[in-house]
């Protein structure tokens, strides 16, 4: 009815065409089929803010805000430059441009679909004007716009669950949500080792990445990011489930 539970009860007398009806068995009948309420409703909340969400993106989680928080933790400046790697709905871009009210992001993803849900939700929440959408693999569109050794904060939940282990996923996720968002295919830490090789370039001395990551891959992504020049992993934190699931990487810092 697009209306609030307050005018319900404030104007009882108020009849409901057929439509109404109609229109709630039709989404009663999407559920019932496991798509998931986030897709029905067009809506799910992050970091205490509302984010559109459609089938062309991911639905947020909270584990995700657990990226956001590391960063605010770290940031010292109310200038940064930041850079989100595949947004999606732009759930930590827009959340830390809100956060940090002088930042500066660069969201980049592969799918232009996903970016126009990203740059709604950049709009709605008062931060399209500090947020720059690209399309492209990772780091690809951000090459010549002067950004390398520029960044202070290089923040991704990128795809890392096993393809193998899609079958054992809920239907919800399995076969609604999008599978590039999801999987990076039989290697799981494929695309994390490529944004560990190509970060250090746009980088500030003493900078971040800030990555989710799956369970059981805390072990082989320290390796990866301790086997990157100049990167040092510095925390890894869990999840309220105890799950460790966001890697805290630092680059060196200048020399005095």
């Amino acid at each position: 009815m697009s209306c609030g539970r307050e005018r319900l009860h404030a104007r009882p007398e108020d009849r409901v065409g057929p439509e109404i009806p109609r229109a709630f068995r039709e989404d009663v009948a999407r559920r019932a089929a496991r798509e998931p309420l986030q897709y029905i409703t067009g809506v799910q909340e992050f970091w205490s803010l509302p984010f559109v969400v459609s089938s062309a993106v991911m639905i947020p989680r909270p584990e995700t805000e657990m990226v956001v928080e590391a960063c605010l933790a770290r940031s010292a400046t109310s200038a940064a430059r930041i850079v989100d790697i595949g947004t999606g709905a732009g759930c930590i871009a827009v959340s830390v441009a809100r956060e940090i009210p002088g930042a500066l992001v660069h969201a980049t993803d592969i799918s232009e679909a996903a970016l126009a849900v990203a740059r709604l939700n950049a709009a709605r929440n008062d931060v399209a004007g500090r947020i720059a959408f690209y399309r492209g693999d990772l780091f690809e569109p951000l090459e010549n716009l002067g950004l390398e050794r520029q960044v202070d904060f290089v923040l991704s939940n990128p795809p890392y669950i096993p393809e193998d282990d899609l079958p054992t996923l809920e239907p919800e996720v399995r076969d609604h949500e999008p599978r590039t968002a999801l999987t990076p295919g039989p290697d799981a830490l494929s695309v994390q080792r490529r944004i560990a090789a190509a970060a250090p370039r746009f980088l500030k001395p003493g900078a971040y990445v800030i990555i989710e990551f799956g369970l059981g891959q805390a072990a082989a992504l320290r390796e990866i990011y301790d086997r990157t020049a100049g990167m040092q992993v510095e925390e890894i934190r869990p999840d309220l489930a105890g799950i460790e699931r966001v890697l805290v990487a630092r680059s060196a810092a200048a020399s005095a």
